[in-house]
């Protein structure tokens, strides 16, 4: 892959059909752009990531202003560049580019197709609770896609001895009621949402972004930098 790209974390089971997948790492800085709190250099960092894409023959990259919420925008090929929209949580490529979110202990889930079709997805609990995934392979399917045909990534994320929840939160992850404090694993829950929309072939990364704190960058370590989860697609 090009040097040109940032310090990242690479997706051994999406090279495997073809798509370039990767999360970045703490060396390379942060992508957190001002309204997280962050240093506006960021933009730079994101002037970086593109314009390695670009060296890689990505014509369009696509991102957003996160909120934790369901909405799954999926991208033709009637623009070029940069796009940053508004009020979004996941991106589907329908023609190629790149599908980029922003993360630090939510889950990136990086999702590819043999013909080149991508999408990437930030799932918070808000996301994994509203069903974000579902969206994001109906979305999918529509393009093309059947869930038994993508490959699915849950890129590195808090992990479930990291991530204590309140009772609340808990019961609308799972359904289960309770009345202290409980440990999630939104991977886990995850990749069972994934199982049950069709999807046969997942994988999951082993680093959690607290207890990898050196590596990555954690909300809940109280890190302001947040890093990034690409996946490119390409024509088939």
């Amino acid at each position: 892959m090009s040097s040109g790209l940032p310090p990242r974390v690479e997706i051994p089971s999406l090279a495997a059909i073809g798509v370039t997948a990767f999360v970045t790492t703490r060396e390379a800085g942060s992508f957190g752009l001002p309204e997280v709190g962050v240093a506006p250099d960021a933009q730079a960092a994101w002037e970086g990531l593109t314009a390695g894409l670009r060296a890689l023959g990505v014509p369009r990259v696509a991102s957003a202003r996160q909120v934790h919420g369901r909405s799954v925008l999926t991208h033709a090929a009637d623009w070029t560049g940069w796009r940053r929209v508004d009020g979004a949580d996941g991106h589907v490529m329908a023609a190629p580019g790149a599908a980029v979110v922003t993360v630090a202990d939510c889950v990136p889930v990086l999702i590819g197709h043999p013909c080149g079709t991508v999408a990437a997805v930030h799932a918070g609990w808000r996301g994994v609770a509203a069903g974000i995934l579902g969206e994001a392979v109906r979305a999918l399917a529509a393009a093309g896609c059947p869930a038994s045909e993508l490959t699915v990534h849950f890129g590195p994320a808090i992990c479930g001895r990291c991530y204590e929840v309140g009772p609340d939160v808990f019961t609308q992850l799972t359904g289960w009621e309770t009345t202290r404090p409980r440990h999630v694993d939104l991977r886990a829950l995850l990749a069972e949402q994934a199982k049950a929309a069709g999807v046969v072939r997942w994988s999951a990364s082993a680093e959690c972004t607290r207890c990898d704190n050196a590596q990555f960058f954690s909300h809940r370590a109280g890190d302001a930098g947040r890093q990034v989860a690409v996946i490119a697609g390409h024509s088939a």
